[in-house]
C-alpha cells in the first residue's frame, strides 16, 4: 500500500513543451521556497564558519572577500540542494532543482578554477584569459546538461576518431583527458598554495627565506607529480617521455644552461640563507633591500623606489655586499669642517649632541666624534653613528643629522669656514 502512493519519476526535460509543462505546475512554488531556504542556510553556515575561523583574508579560496564570494558557499549550497532534490523527488515532480543543480555544479567549478589561479598566479596576465575560458566551458557544459544535449554531443564526438600508433583516439577522449588534466593541475596548485600560505604565515627575515625555499621546492614537486598524473589521465604513455627527457637534457646543456643556472642558483641562495628577504645589499653598483627571492631572479628595491631584477646566477658568481647579513645595524658617517680657532672639546660635545638628538640613531653602540684631518680650510671632524632600521631610509637620516649639526654650530657661533686661498702677486 505504501508503494502505491509514490509518485513516479518525472520524464526528462528535453524539449520546450516539457520545459513549459514542468515550470507551470503548482509544485514549482514549493521548489522555489525550498531553494530559498537552502540559500539562506548555506549563507548562514558560511558566515558562522568564517567568524569562527577568523577567515577575513580576501585571498582565501574557501571564503573570498565576502561570504558568498568563495568556493565554500556554492559548495554548501550544492550539497543542500542535492539533499533537497532527493527528498522532494519522492513527493513532487521536480523542475527547478533540475536546473539549479547543474548551475551550482558549474558555479563550483568556476569558483575553484578562478580562485586557485588568482592565488597561484596573482600577477600573471594570461591567468585572466584562462579564467574566462574556464567560465565559458563550465557554462556551456551546464547548458548542454540541462537541455539534454550533452549525451548526444558526446556520442557525436566519440564517432570522430583517428589512429595514433597502435591506439585509437576520439575527440571525446581528448576533451575528457584535457579536462581531467586541468582538474588535476588545479588541485595541485590549490594544495601548493595552501602549503605556501601556511609556511609563509608570520615568517620574517631568514626564517622567511628558508620557508620560501621549502615552498618553492614543494610547489615544483607537486607540479611535477600533477603533470605526470595529468599526462597519464590523457592517455600518454609515460615511458615514452624518456626520449623527451633526453632531448630536454641536451637542450639544457646547450641553449638553456643560463636559465637552468638561474633556477639552481635561486634554490642555493634560499638554502644557504646568504641573502634573505629584508636584507640590505649592494650588487652591481645598485643598493637596496631584497623584497622577493624567486626561483629565477631576485628583486632589489632601492630607497628611491626603483626595483632591480637581478638574475640569481649573478648573485652567486659575482661579489655582493650584504649590509645586514651578520648584523642588521648599519654605520653611517658625516664630515664637517670648523674654523681653526674653534674649541675642539666644545665642537666634539656639540656634534655628539646633534647625533643623539635623532631618535633613529642608536644609543648602544653610541655615536663617536673624531678629529680626523687638518684641512686646508679648517679642522675636519667625522661623526659616526649606528642605525638599525635601514628599511626606513639612509639619506633622510643623514640629512637630519647634518641639519642638526648645522643648527647647533650656528647657535654656538662656531664658524664653518669658506674655502680659503692665498694669492701672491708680484
Amino acid at each position: 500500500m505504501a508503494s502505491s502512493s509514490r509518485i513516479p519519476a518525472p520524464p526528462p526535460i528535453d524539449d520546450l513543451e516539457g520545459w513549459l509543462t514542468a515550470f507551470t505546475q503548482p509544485t514549482v512554488l514549493v521548489e522555489l521556497l525550498v531553494l530559498a531556504v537552502c540559500v539562506v542556510l548555506a549563507w548562514g553556515l558560511v558566515v558562522l564558519l568564517r567568524r569562527s575561523l577568523g577567515a577575513y583574508d580576501g585571498r582565501s579560496i574557501w571564503f573570498g572577500q565576502r561570504a558568498v564570494d568563495g568556493v565554500l558557499f556554492p559548495l554548501v549550497l550544492l550539497c543542500l540542494g542535492s539533499v533537497a532534490l532527493g527528498v522532494l523527488g519522492t513527493f513532487v515532480r521536480v523542475a527547478v532543482f533540475k536546473v539549479a543543480i547543474p548551475v551550482l555544479v558549474a558555479l563550483v567549478v568556476i569558483r575553484v578554477g578562478v580562485k586557485v589561479l588568482r592565488v597561484a598566479f596573482e600577477e600573471a596576465r594570461w591567468a585572466r584569459s584562462l579564467e574566462h575560458t574556464i567560465s565559458w566551458v563550465a557554462w556551456l557544459a551546464m547548458v548542454l546538461w540541462v537541455s539534454g544535449l550533452l549525451p548526444v554531443v558526446l556520442n557525436e564526438l566519440d564517432l570522430i576518431t583517428w589512429k595514433v600508433g597502435g591506439a585509437t583516439l576520439s575527440v571525446r577522449n581528448v576533451i575528457e583527458g584535457l579536462l581531467t588534466a586541468g582538474a588535476v593541475l588545479i588541485l595541485t596548485l590549490w594544495i601548493s598554495s595552501a602549503i605556501e600560505t601556511r609556511l609563509l604565515r608570520s615568517a620574517t627575515g631568514g626564517e622567511l627565506s628558508l620557508r620560501k625555499a621549502v615552498s618553492n621546492a614543494t610547489r615544483a614537486l607537486l607540479m611535477f607529480v600533477g603533470l605526470m598524473l595529468a599526462l597519464s589521465a590523457v592517455g600518454i604513455d609515460l615511458t615514452a617521455l624518456s626520449v623527451l627527457g633526453g632531448a630536454v637534457g641536451v637542450g639544457i646543456g646547450f641553449g638553456l644552461q643560463k636559465l637552468a643556472a638561474n633556477y639552481i642558483s635561486g634554490f642555493v641562495i634560499l638554502a644557504e640563507r646568504s641573502m634573505r628577504i629584508g636584507d640590505s645589499v649592494r650588487v652591481d653598483n645598485f643598493e637596496g633591500i631584497i623584497t622577493q627571492i624567486n626561483a629565477r631572479y631576485t628583486v632589489v628595491r632601492s630607497q628611491a623606489g626603483r626595483e632591480s631584477i637581478v638574475p640569481n646566477e649573478l648573485l652567486i658568481t659575482s661579489r655582493v655586499e650584504n649590509l645586514s647579513l651578520a648584523d642588521s645595524h648599519l654605520h653611517q658617517t658625516t664630515v664637517v669642517s670648523v674654523a681653526y680657532d674653534s674649541n675642539v672639546e666644545q665642537v666634539t660635545e656639540l656634534l655628539m649632541q646633534a647625533a643623539l638628538a635623532q631618535e633613529r640613531v642608536l644609543r648602544e653602540p653610541p655615536p663617536a666624534v673624531f678629529l680626523t684631518a687638518f684641512g686646508a680650510d679648517g679642522l675636519e671632524f667625522t661623526v659616526g653613528y649606528w642605525v638599525r632600521d635601514v628599511e626606513n631610509g639612509q639619506m633622510n637620516l643623514r640629512s637630519d643629522v647634518n641639519r642638526a649639526i648645522l643648527a647647533t654650530l650656528r647657535a654656538n657661533q662656531i664658524e664653518i669656514p669658506y674655502p680659503q686661498r692665498v694669492i701672491h702677486s708680484r
